[in-house]
């Protein structure tokens, strides 16, 4: 155990004798307000075009700000400009985008400025824009600024590898210029209707100072300064994060508009509306990787929040997804939501045995699907803490209906034999075990993790592929390892999962796109009639012609099944009484600013 794991383990051994969860941390009225909590799991630094991981990027979309976001408490999501004056101009079918953004906006002061207010211009969205595909910055999401088609974009990278010359940052590009110091324009090479969408993710594509990268130069990631509410204010690297209210920060009240059903959020706006932000002074991140030491001293009144609750904890803190009664009495409560995330088990579609299109090998794939109880699954290992994905499409996106029923969740161990059995899988020699249709041995080779969870699922899944005469053999390896081997098409199945970061479907169905084949399409499968239905649905405005392509779509890859789709889950989040306003985002990571804790000195009433 890891020496913080031990000190926050050491530190909840007093547990039970404390009657309330802040008995240990309260403090007098008129005392900063702070979110107190923490992260299983370590940052790697704060430089928007370098981090990938989400732990980092929780923390940069507190510091810096994208052109639109979300609201708060909107569902379904609804885009609201930030920075921007209002919603870009579109023009050219949807291929070019103006953007006015507000003036008067300033970055958090920085000894980067020499003393001087800095104020936001147009120009800084394009700098930011234009690092990550910089080869000098080595951005990891370079590919994700590439898919948007900025023209000449591409030719601008190209030119500096191959002059290998540093990046011109200062020649107008025609797909990204400044027109003004408050005005930015976008032009894209194909139709894109709901490029606004890519703008919304502050975490990554917010406003960067060009002399703030160029003072700090290798240690940007260490340095962080943006023009959101937060600033950085202390970092113990893999230890503790502080953040702390920007005094440059400009003035912003509170508003959020939840539908009129939605009761939860019309008291959060109630209470909340007309504040000015950030209603925090300041948000405390301890690292701690052990998921025990974490839950004990969130109970121990250490930690304000504990998001994600460790599996191991959900019976005791959220039996039948409520809080426990003990609990409840101290003061705590729990909420449990449903993301718009999905597992799944992929086949490499180009691999012999499980992969291609001709019907035997499909008829394989069903069957693996048919003979997986996904009901099981849910029930023992995941504690009733997640639903069936009966489509790609994960709840609260373009094209989720909740009504759509498909043979991907059925448990059917019966029907699978007889499909293998109609298919020549069966067992010739007798042994117990099917061979393939030619009399090849038939053995799946699942990529796995050496943890507890991937054992647990493992388990499972080899007794229900037993039990049709499949026989499994696992080849563990870390998770990196595996992701590398999957894009290069050297492993046969492995189980994966993916969270959404945008509200329209349409990008789940990138990974059944041919041309996204060892990227996003990690399964590399290959249908032109799925490839004619993608790019119509990226033409296509929304509207019920889209719909219904979305619906051609869930059927085919249901029907041809280059993923074995699991399930959708929910994720608990318990927190005390004090924190007043928090509600899980969809897709967006910029809330802290949007929630209070109340002083302990103040009543929760």
């Amino acid at each position: 155990m890891k020496r913080r794991d031990t000190l926050a383990l050491a530190a909840a051994a007093g547990i039970g004798s404390l009657a309330h969860p802040l008995a240990l941390a309260s403090a007098p009225a008129g005392a900063p307000r702070v979110l107190r909590t923490a992260f299983p799991v370590a940052e790697t630094g704060f430089d928007p075009a370098q981090v990938s991981d989400i732990y980092s990027r929780i923390i940069t979309a507190s510091i810096f700000e994208a052109l639109y976001g979300y609201d708060h408490l909107a569902r379904p999501a609804k885009i609201v400009p930030v920075i921007a004056e209002g919603m870009p101009e579109v023009a050219d079918e949807w291929r070019e985008y103006t953007i006015r953004i507000k003036p008067g906006i300033f970055f958090a002061d920085d000894p980067a400025f020499k003393g001087q207010r800095r104020e936001l211009v147009a120009q800084d969205y394009v700098y930011a824009i234009l690092r990550f595909a910089d080869p000098a910055t080595k951005s990891p999401l370079f590919s994700s600024v590439q898919n948007w088609g900025i023209v000449g974009l591409d030719e601008r990278r190209k030119q500096a590898i191959d002059a290998k010359k540093p990046f011109d940052y200062d020649t107008p590009l025609e797909g990204l210029r400044a027109l003004d110091r408050t005005t930015l324009r976008f032009r894209l090479k194909e139709t894109r209707p709901r490029f606004v969408e890519s703008l919304c993710v502050g975490d990554l594509y917010g406003a960067v100072a060009r002399e703030v990268v160029e003072f700090y130069g290798d240690k940007i990631m260490e340095h962080p300064v943006g023009t959101g509410p937060f600033r950085l204010g202390a970092w113990r690297r893999s230890s503790r994060i502080v953040l702390e209210r920007n005094p440059a920060y400009r003035k912003v009240l509170w508003q959020a508009t939840p539908a009129a059903g939605d009761a939860e959020g019309q008291a959060i706006a109630k209470k909340l509306a007309g504040r000015p932000l950030p209603l925090l002074d300041r948000v405390e991140i301890d690292i701690i990787e052990t998921a025990q030491p974490r839950w004990l001293a969130f109970l121990n009144g250490q930690h304000d929040l504990i998001e994600r609750m460790p599996a191991e904890f959900i019976d005791l803190a959220m039996p039948g997804g409520k809080t426990a009664p003990h609990l409840a009495k101290r003061g705590i409560r729990g909420v449990r939501t449903l993301t718009s995330d999905i597992t799944f088990l992929y086949f490499n579609m180009e691999d012999p045995v499980v992969g291609g299109l001709a019907p035997e090998r499909v008829a394989l794939r069903r069957a693996i699907s048919l003979a997986t109880d996904t009901g099981r699954e849910i029930r023992t290992l995941r504690k009733n803490m997640a639903i069936p994905a009966q489509s790609p499409v994960a709840p609260n996106l373009t094209g989720y209906d909740p009504a759509f029923k498909s043979e991907m969740s059925t448990y059917d161990p019966a029907r699978a034999r007889a499909l293998l059995d109609l298919y020549g899988w069966t067992d010739r020699n007798g042994d117990g075990w099917r061979e393939q249709p030619d009399g090849k041995p038939l053995v799946l080779q699942i990529a796995t993790q050496p943890d507890q969870t991937s054992r647990d699922l493992d388990e499972l899944r080899q007794k229900n592929l037993q039990a049709v005469g499949i026989r499994v053999e696992f080849k563990p390896a870390k998770w990196p390892e595996n992701l590398k081997a999957g894009r290069a098409g050297k492993l046969q199945v492995w189980a994966l999962a993916s969270l959404a970061s945008a509200p329209d479907g349409q990008d789940i169905f990138a990974r059944y796109y041919g041309p996204q084949s060892g990227l996003q399409n990690i399964a590399r499968f290959k249908l032109p009639e799925l490839d004619r239905i993608y790019d119509q649905m990226s033409r296509l405005p929304d509207g019920p012609e889209r719909l219904a392509l979305f619906e051609q779509a869930k059927k085919l890859v249901v029907a041809y099944m280059p993923y074995k789709l699991g399930v959708h889950r929910y994720v608990a989040d318990l927190m005390t009484d004090r924190v007043v306003g928090y509600r899980r985002p969809l897709f967006w990571l910029n809330w802290y600013h949007l929630v209070d804790v109340l002083p302990g000195g103040d009543s929760p009433a």
